[in-house]
């Protein structure tokens, strides 16, 4: 059976309706104007994972010594650069890959979410199970949006008028608490607050990607009603 094919003349809508969308926007047109030559889409694709890299790093080494949370902080803003900029950069240059440039996009967003998000449940202040819960409801929604380029031709970046880079400030945030708060005794055992934080994160996630699937799916049965009745007049004319 041969899959459908995907018409990747067809543009994408892309949907960010996030807080900052228009001031990013503005910041990334000028930085893309003042991008030297040599400064290609794929070499920001590469920075912006050497900042997730980063922020797994930090995560981890914070076992030893808590300055070390700086680094996941600077590879917030280091990865931030990276994923905002090399799609702007394409777009910009009018140079865009449209299959390759979602492909790889997208993958890489995948493998820095998954740093993160382990290396946040790899520190001392984050049990591993409610880290990968988190990790669960974020890749629900990534798969969520997916579905959407392809069965509705649009490309959802923000939820809650909150998008990537509202998530990256609320991260930062979750890091400076981190620091603040230190390792001491959970609330609850060995939960403690910050757990608590995250998990309800990762609650708030897994309920946009269920409302969301199900506004999509009744979207998409208006547009496609039922056809089983066409197939009970047919067999009732055959019988």
């Amino acid at each position: 059976m041969q899959p459908d094919k995907i018409d990747d003349r067809k543009p994408i809508e892309r949907i960010q309706e996030n807080l900052l969308a228009r001031s990013e926007r503005r910041l990334l047109n000028w930085l893309c104007a003042r991008f030297p030559a040599w400064v290609s889409p794929d070499l920001l694709t590469f920075v912006g994972m050497f900042g997730a890299f980063m922020v797994f790093g930090g995560y981890v080494a914070s076992n030893w010594d808590e300055n070390w949370l700086w680094l996941a902080i600077a590879g917030y803003v280091v990865h931030w650069f990276g994923d905002s900029t090399d799609g702007s950069l394409a777009r910009y240059r009018r140079i865009e890959r449209p299959r390759y440039g979602y492909f790889l996009d997208h993958s890489c967003d995948g493998l820095a979410t998954t740093l993160v998000v382990t290396g946040i449940g790899l520190s001392p202040y984050v049990v591993m199970e409610v880290a990968l819960f988190a990790l669960a409801g974020y890749l629900l929604l990534s798969i969520h949006a997916f579905l959407s380029v392809r069965v509705l031709g649009e490309l959802k970046l923000s939820y809650l008028n909150a998008g990537p880079t509202e998530l990256r400030f609320l991260l930062i945030g979750l890091t400076v608490a981190m620091m603040w708060f230190g390792t001491g005794p959970g609330w609850f055992g060995r939960i403690s607050g910050i757990d608590l934080f995250v998990a309800f994160v990762a609650f708030i996630l897994i309920s946009l990607f269920v409302v969301q699937t199900s506004v999509t799916a009744r979207r998409l049965a208006r547009e496609e009603p039922s056809r089983n009745g066409e197939w009970k007049t047919r067999n009732d004319r055959n019988k």
